[in-house]
């Protein structure tokens, strides 16, 4: 039986790969979905109090991995 279900990446794992801290990762996903123009699927995706986690391969964690680098 194949496993089926998506993988969950989570905020501690983008922050892991690379290399900030969650809060600032927080910070920056906060200024990242005011910014709907730009980061449309992030914004989409991500519901208010709420963990930031996403799906593997999704447009939103590719958003996400964006804003984290491009907001440093």
């Amino acid at each position: 039986m194949t496993n089926t279900t998506p993988k969950t990446i989570t905020l501690q794992d983008l922050c892991t790969e690379m290399k900030i801290k969650p809060r600032e990762a927080r910070m920056m996903l906060r200024l990242a979905i005011s910014k709907k123009g730009e980061y449309p699927a992030l914004t989409d995706g991500h519901v208010a109090r709420q963990p930031w986690q996403w799906t593997a391969g999704s447009k939103a964690l590719i958003e996400a991995k964006k804003a984290l680098a491009t907001e440093v």
